[in-house]
Parts: structure tokens; sequence; C-alpha cells
């Protein structure tokens, strides 16, 4: 998208293109697929687009970015389309003015948009009224056949959507792979899971937008020089997904650290394009780190929040330095909107599995995975 398109009447139509979708997910007898969710290739997303957009964001938005993106089923192979919702597409867009770094009316303005936003949805769905979105939501997504493996499976019982969202799986639902051996990795959610030997590889293959460094992920440089060179799995949650992270090993909680920022898409075309920020670097984050047990190695988890995303919270004593943890045990959860988890290892600490590398840098496919699936072995 060319400079000439970031007008300040470009940023206020996409502000007022994600205000009104917003608005919209307020009415509680509608379809989340009517408004945040809607399809980005439907016919309705196009003609709602043409309403607010002007004529040359719409074709840029759609000419530029593609619908969705790909993901690779690990257990069958299958390779399926999943469509990129109307409010990651505007979110695609607003995350130009928010690179325009140089233009800092643009940049502060974007910044304060999807802050607003998110905080908007945020009590929008803490408020007791919300529980009326959760049954629209379970249709939508098809999540019926899921209820089952929740602690808590009536979605009754819960009393707000926020609530809902974040609801946690029994531990019998997401047996760990090979749990005898500790060194065996793990995926830490429910997710579409990218994995990379190196960092380099992952900034070649991946994470293509300015900014990126382990400094600046981790807000400590001497943290990150002990992952300098390291291997990096990326675990995308989508907002239909089950909302909670586990420990990818066991370990020692040593630290954590909060890093306020943004709320900008993570979405894979996002992380993918080149000219714009890095926006797991910009973006409101949470860093664990971990002393695992098998190895003595440390561990990053980093949690992510995202476009929409309200808050990032941990499971109560699990933010204590010195706290054990086990492989597959839940950490946290996000509240409402996608997320990220990134899982940092040290230099030969782990082999990641072959299948999972191959999908990120020969195909350039995340691959649908389960928390507690292996993703590499140590040693």
């Amino acid at each position: 998208m060319g400079d000439n398109h970031l007008t300040d009447d470009g940023f206020e139509a996409s502000a007022g293109a994600l205000s009104s979708l917003t608005t919209a997910a307020e009415n509680k007898n509608d379809t989340p697929k009517n408004h945040l969710h809607m399809p980005a290739s439907h016919e309705k997303t196009h003609a709602w687009l043409s309403k607010i957009l002007p004529a040359s964001t719409v074709d840029d938005l759609e000419s530029k970015f593609h619908m969705g993106n790909y993901v690779i089923d690990r257990q069958t192979g299958e390779k399926t389309f999943e469509p990129m919702s109307i409010y990651v597409r505007v979110g695609m867009h607003l995350l130009y003015y928010g690179s325009e770094q140089e233009k800092a009316l643009h940049w502060k303005k974007t910044l304060a948009l999807l802050k607003n936003q998110s905080e908007k949805m945020g009590k929008e769905y803490d408020a007791p009224e919300s529980k009326a979105h959760i049954k629209p939501f379970i249709d939508d997504f098809q999540l019926e056949d899921t209820l089952f493996e929740m602690k808590q499976p009536d979605p009754d019982a819960y009393a707000t959507f926020n609530e809902f969202f974040a609801r946690e799986i029994k531990e019998s639902a997401r047996p760990i792979a090979d749990p005898q051996n500790d060194l065996v990795t793990s995926s830490p959610a429910d997710c579409r899971l990218t994995a990379f030997p190196t960092i380099d590889l992952a900034t070649k293959y991946w994470i293509k937008g300015f900014g990126f460094t382990l400094d600046r992920l981790l807000g400590d440089a001497n943290l990150a020089r002990r992952f300098d060179g390291g291997s990096m799995v990326i675990a995308r949650l989508a907002p239909q997904d089950y909302h909670r992270w586990h420990a990818p090993v066991a370990g020692t909680v040593e630290n954590i650290t909060d890093i306020p920022g943004a709320y900008y898409t993570v979405n894979p075309q996002a992380i993918n394009e080149p000219g714009t920020l890095d926006v797991f670097c910009e973006n409101k984050r949470s860093v664990m780190t971990l002393r695992r047990t098998a190895t003595g190695s440390p561990v990053a988890v980093v949690a992510v929040g995202a476009m929409l995303v309200g808050s990032i919270k941990y499971n109560a004593g699990i933010d204590r330095p010195g706290t054990e943890v086990r492989r597959g045990q839940c950490l946290g959860a996000f509240y409402y909107g996608g997320s990220t988890v990134i899982v940092l290892y040290p230099p030969g600490e782990v082999t990641l599995d072959e299948d999972l590398v191959k999908n990120s840098i020969e195909q350039g496919c995340e691959t649908q995975m389960k928390v507690g699936w292996r993703t590499g072995v140590s040693g």
C-alpha cells in the first residue's frame, strides 16, 4: 500500500470501520459472523467496507492481502483454508498507519484507537449482559462438541462472555506426548503453530516486519543473549480456539516481566508483511522465564496480546518466582480476541520435529496443534 493512501481521511475511515464493528458486536441478538467475524471473502464484507472506506482503500485491502490463511492438519497432512475475519482485515490497514512512526500523528492515533477499541470490547464482554453472546459464539464456531472437554461444560454456568472465552480445559482432555520423557517439549496451546530451529530462520521465512530483535521482544538484553542463536516456536490462537496457554516443559519460574504495548493484529499476514513494524515487539506481552527441570536451561514463554484482547492473566500462584510447573500445566488465559504464545529455547536445547519445521519453512504454513502435542526433543 503506497504512502499516498495513508491520509488522514483514510485513517478516520478505518477508525470508523473498526468502531462500527465493535459497536455492532454489542448486539446480543446477532451472530458474531454478522459483524466481527464475518469472513473477509464474503460479499457482504465487500459491500460493508465499500460504504465506510474510500474506494482506493478497499481496492488496496482486497488486492494486497489474501482473504485468509492455509493451515496444515498435523494428523492428516491436509491443507485447509481459514478465512480472515473482517476485523482482522481492518486491522491490517491500521497496521500501516501504526508503522508510520516517522509520522507521529498517524502512529499515536493508531495506538490510541486500538487501545480504546480493545478496552471497549473488554468492558462489553465483562458485563453480566454479555452472557447472551455465549450461545451464538458456540453455534457460529461449532464448539458444541468440544464443551465436554471443559472443567465447566455447561455454557449457562458462565457469568459473562469473557469468563466463557477463557474457559479452562480438563487436563485429561489434553494429555501430553511421551509423559515419561522429560526431554520432550510440547505445544503450549490449541493453536496454529510454526517452528524454527534458529531465530535467523524465523526472521527469514516468517517474521518479516521491521524492528524484531530478541532484546526488544523480551525487554531484557541480558536475557536475550541467553537465547541468541536458539530455537523459536510460535503458537497463534484464533478467537474460536481454547484460549489458555500451558507449559511447554517442566520447570521452575525464575521471573515474569509484563511489557506494556499496542494491540495490533497477529494474523500471519501481519507477521509476514515486509515494510510494517514487527507486531510481536510492539504488542502488550508477558515474559515468563523458566529454569527447565530436565536440563537446567532457561526457556522463555512469551504471552502476546493482540487486536481486541482485553487482558493476559496468569492462573493463581503461577506468577510467583520459585513456583514449579509441570509440562502441560495451564499457566494462564487470554481474554477476548486473538493472541500468540512464543516459546524460546537456547542454542542446542531442542531438536524441533521435522514435520513442523518443514511446514513452516518449505510450505510457509502453520500447523494445527493441540496443547501437549510434541514439538521436539532434547539430547
